[in-house]
């Protein structure tokens, strides 16, 4: 009995080293496997969604502020009607688009975005020149608080976009080379290739002139 109870102690013991050494296989594969990128796609496709959101942040932003905006220029500049209404309606169809993480995996609907945002910014642009003509407007202090935060809340977008297009072109660099390509090809195939932002308009890329000093 006593013989038969330390051989099943023995087997025990050599049967939790066996497991103990399964594991810690498993544990060098997978450092092994984290070292030649396995995560890096997963990784990389997070970053693209967390500089996106702050590319949505920054435009809702700009978007909140144009009510106050348009609300202060109407009281120095009510006949200014045509360049009042742009804004108002380019601010409207920006907020009726249905905008969420997803959008980034749909061209056509991403550059529909960019489409609505470019117009809002033109839209702005004309707004801006139209405060020109209106020195009491320019130099009320609403009006400057309000220039001073559309100034800065464009400049954030601009900073927003970067980090985004930065973002996406280390994304989809990783899938297109070695070793990225071949982690995709078998694990993450259904992650697709992302779209960036393209200029919709003659120098787009630069933020709306608002300083009137």
């Amino acid at each position: 009995m006593n013989a038969t109870f330390k051989l099943s102690r023995q087997g025990h013991h050599q049967l939790s080293k066996g497991r103990g050494w399964h594991l810690a296989l498993i544990a060098v594969i997978a450092f092994g496997l984290s070292g030649c990128g396995i995560n890096n796609i997963p990784s990389f496709d997070e970053n693209v969604k967390a500089t996106w959101a702050q590319v949505q942040n920054q435009y809702q932003r700009r978007a909140d502020l144009i009510p106050n905006l348009v609300k202060t220029v109407q009281a120095y500049a009510a006949h200014e009607k045509e360049t009042l209404e742009a804004v108002t309606e380019a601010r409207a169809k920006v907020n009726s688009m249905q905008v969420n993480s997803d959008i980034i995996n749909d061209p056509a609907k991403l550059q529909q975005f960019e489409a609505a945002q470019s117009q809002l910014s033109s839209a702005l642009s004309r707004l801006m020149v139209v405060v020109e003509r209106y020195p009491d407007l320019k130099a009320n202090q609403n009006f400057l608080a309000l220039q001073s935060q559309l100034e800065g809340t464009e400049n954030r977008i601009s900073v927003a976009r970067r980090d985004y297009i930065a973002a996406v072109e280390r994304y989809n660099r990783e899938i297109r080379t070695f070793p990225g390509r071949i982690w995709h090809t078998v694990l993450y195939s259904d992650m697709p290739l992302r779209d960036t932002f393209h200029a919709t308009s003659e120098d787009a890329e630069k933020a709306p002139e608002v300083d009137f000093q």
